[in-house]
């Protein structure tokens, strides 16, 4: 089965050209079967090539399939070539299954609106451009789907482009992220000029081989490629984009949290661990943004009203979270989180869709309130998603991945105690925000006319996505649990095949169990605090945001990111633009017209329809051309 593995991108791939060809035409079931069709299959042949990766037919990983050449000059030689093992194959698996979930939603979600097969088109092209990302054996290759990925973006994002808001976040995504890509961009020439190569595997045994650990241009190099990774995952300074996306489709906001986008960066480090392990500089560097984007989009999210806003302020928390073991060499750890991560976080989404249906578009969580009874489904899904992000002790996914971080923040040998604190602040901090939001939205009285009246519509489509999310939200945590609780390391020994192994310090079993303690109570913490905040005195919120009424506008406007990046790039970006319109170089252009309609003012009044004036024109012409030519011949 193994063979079969390029159908994975080209199922979707071909879904979307098929879309593009036909989809004037074709009517919104058709479409549907298209677009969720398509991701459905290219699920179905992964699951195949994981179990006959499992089982050791035909070939065992890691395996490569070469599709064509596609660069071959100048010592460079790039191929189409796809590289499957334990990391990429844990990532198309979540992809294309995630990714077929939240197809199979917006069947219904998106039904009766304008654009449904563009809907489908883009979510398509998206799905195949993150799977040639991870597949991708060369970094040309993975730079292509790397692109592909930010064009997806902001068609998705400005799906309702009608709206002039909705278009500023699509460019505003656009932009941000390509000043990420540019660095990528820079970061990989280094690898090439030096390495000559662009061959993943091979640039991993030649980096070792040619580079000591510390060396500049490994340095240099992995910091260039960590600029792209920042970009694409929204972590600090370079993460505002992420919550302006919630314009685009609640469905579009799964896919770009759970699957694909912002975990891209994550995957890149991950795939080049080798590079980051001779970087110590940049592998701290990628350990401190982590932990500072994991605190400050912590607390954004505590003030947010806007139900998706929350949700994107705690992904771009919880990439952080990622992104702080990665910083210490806990790559387990790091994709651990990325796979509950994917879970609980679609389903979050998923389930906050079926609430602003529901509510008629409302997303103010403010305006919500005792929802609980009358979207049962939202309520359910929302309180398992939400207590698996809380990391609430035991019976979550998040819990268990969280936890892991926590621990080698603490006991790894690049780790360090002011790390750990961070991530337990930022763990107290997400149990807060996650509960503040539940109770506003489903508990308590209604706050407006619209959660009085709110009722739930949901069929096959939207209801089996959420079941099956919900469930892998709870089970997914178990592959791995800590010594004290049953020792279960299905995911580490599966992923050990792909990445190294944590160096620890061997901390003492008490210790572990200290660590363990503090991460319950900080889940069960942030609960009670959220409770007695907005269940038992609600008023208490109110006072304390009147008080400190300038913190909280800072937190809700991302810390003034905004606000600075206009004083200090755009507003004189525009300012030299505006000096500089009528540059030297716009000068000599501006002449060229100028002549050019000059002269097609002069040829014009020859054209006088005097039909005797005509045949002078080409007498004379004839004369001209017989004294030329007879003058050149003496």
């Amino acid at each position: 089965m193994l063979p079969w593995l390029w159908t994975i991108p080209a199922l979707p791939f071909a879904g979307f050209l098929l879309l593009v060809l036909t989809g004037a035409r074709l009517r919104q079931r058709a479409a549907a079967w298209i677009g969720a069709g398509s991701v459905g299959l290219a699920f179905l042949v992964a699951l195949a090539v994981a179990a006959a990766a499992a089982a050791g037919s035909g070939a065992t990983l890691p395996y490569s399939q070469t599709l064509g050449r596609w660069i071959d000059a100048g010592g460079l030689h790039a191929a189409f070539s796809l590289y499957l093992d334990a990391l990429s194959l844990l990532m198309i698996l979540v992809i294309s299954g995630v990714g077929f979930l939240i197809h199979l939603y917006s069947v219904e979600y998106m039904s009766g609106e304008d654009g449904y097969c563009r809907f489908f088109c883009c979510m398509n092209l998206f799905v195949a451009s993150m799977l040639v990302l991870v597949l991708a054996r060369d970094l040309l290759f993975l730079f292509l789907g790397w692109e592909g990925v930010g064009l997806c973006s902001y068609l998705l994002i400005g799906f309702w482009y009608r709206d002039p808001r909705n278009g500023a976040a699509a460019c505003k995504a656009f932009i941000v992220t390509r000043i990420g890509d540019a660095a990528m961009a820079v970061g990989l020439f280094p690898l090439f000029t030096r390495l000559g190569t662009s061959d993943i595997p091979a640039l991993a045994q030649a980096a070792g081989a040619q580079w000591m650990r510390g060396d500049a241009a490994a340095v240099a190099a992995a910091m260039l490629l960590l600029g792209g990774a920042v970009g694409k995952s929204a972590q600090l300074p370079l993460q505002t984009w992420l919550p302006d996306a919630m314009a685009g489709p609640t469905p579009v906001s799964a896919l770009i949290h759970a699957a694909t986008m912002v975990t891209a960066g994550v995957y890149l480090i991950a795939r080049l661990h080798a590079l980051y392990d001779l970087a110590p500089l940049a592998e701290a560097a990628v350990a401190v943004i982590g932990a500072s984007t994991l605190l400050l989009a912590g607390c954004s999210a505590l003030v947010q009203t806007d139900i998706k806003r929350v949700l994107a302020y705690s992904t771009i928390s919880q990439i952080g979270y990622m992104f702080l073991a990665l910083g210490v060499g806990a790559w387990q750890a790091a994709m651990f989180h990325f796979l509950t991560h994917a879970c609980f976080k679609a389903l979050l989404f998923l389930a906050a869709g079926v609430v602003i249906h529901a509510m008629g578009g409302e997303q103010n969580i403010l305006r919500m309130g005792g929802l609980r009874r009358r979207l049962p489904l939202a309520f359910w899904s929302s309180l398992v998603g939400g207590a698996s992000l809380a990391a609430l002790p035991l019976i979550t996914a998040g819990f268990y991945s969280k936890d892991l971080i926590l621990w080698f923040a603490w006991d790894s040998q690049r780790g360090a105690q002011w790390l750990w604190l961070a991530g337990w602040t930022g763990a107290l901090l997400t149990s807060v925000y996650t509960f503040r939001m539940l109770f506003l939205v489903f508990f308590g009285a209604p706050a407006s006319e619209q959660s009085r009246r709110a009722a739930e519509h949901a069929g096959p489509a939207v209801r089996i996505p959420l079941l099956v999310l919900s469930v892998l939200s709870i089970v997914a945590g178990f592959v791995e649990t800590p010594r004290l609780l049953g020792n279960i390391t299905l995911f580490s020994r599966y992923i050990a095949a792909a990445l190294p192994d944590t160096v620890t310090r061997a901390a003492s079993p008490g210790m572990e169990a200290a660590i363990e303690a503090l991460a319950i109570v900080a889940s069960l913490g942030g609960l009670y605090a959220a409770f007695t905040l907005f269940i038992r005195r609600p008023q208490l919120p109110r006072r304390l945001a009147e008080r400190a009424a300038g913190l909280v506008r800072w937190w809700r406007s991302d810390w003034a990111m905004d606000a600075l990046y206009d004083a200090v790039l755009v507003r004189p970006y525009v300012a030299l633009a505006r000096i500089n319109r009528r540059d030297v170089v716009d000068a000599f252009y501006d002449g060229v017209a100028r002549a050019a309609a000059v002269a097609h003012g002069a040829l014009s009044r020859s054209e006088n329809g005097f039909l005797r004036w005509y045949a002078a024109g080409l007498g004379a012409g004839a004369v001209i051309l017989i004294a030329i030519g007879t003058w050149g011949r003496t």
